[in-house]
């Protein structure tokens, strides 16, 4: 057996850590560690939205849209993902809030992974979310 290997299931492992599976939060040993990219698998009920706005990002984001139907809020520009495969990638420094306008699965990507990084609580005792 190799060490350097993990075999999981996004559904089942994303509820673990607010849906991210690779990242540099992951113990430095488990293969899913990462100081370069984080990955997460979001799955959004019809009306699930970002409580506030991502504000000061330090990083570039892909998110790419399985199904449902998605959109992403940013600066002057709202974004429909409304095709399995729609995707839309931002840029370091850009704002952005999102509302699953259908149950929804996303999966997004970004880099690098910053430690520390964390947007604050929504108020309602509830963890960030990004």
């Amino acid at each position: 057996m190799n060490d350097n290997v993990y075999v999981g299931n996004a559904g089942q492992d994303a509820p673990l850590d607010r849906g991210w599976l690779l990242g540099h939060f992951k113990d430095p040993g488990d293969p899913r560690h990462s100081e370069a990219v984080e990955i997460k698998w979001g799955v959004h009920p019809r009306g699930d939205e970002r409580p506030q706005w991502v504000r000061g990002e330090e990083r570039t984001a892909l998110l790419l849209l399985v199904s449902g139907r998605f959109r992403v809020e940013l600066p002057g520009r709202s974004v429909l993902l409304a095709e399995q495969g729609d995707y839309v990638v931002w840029g370091r420094g850009v704002d952005h809030s999102w509302h699953a306008e259908e149950d929804s699965v996303v999966l997004t990507v970004r880099w690098p992974s910053v430690p520390g990084y964390a947007v604050a609580d929504d108020g309602q005792g509830r963890p960030p979310r990004a």
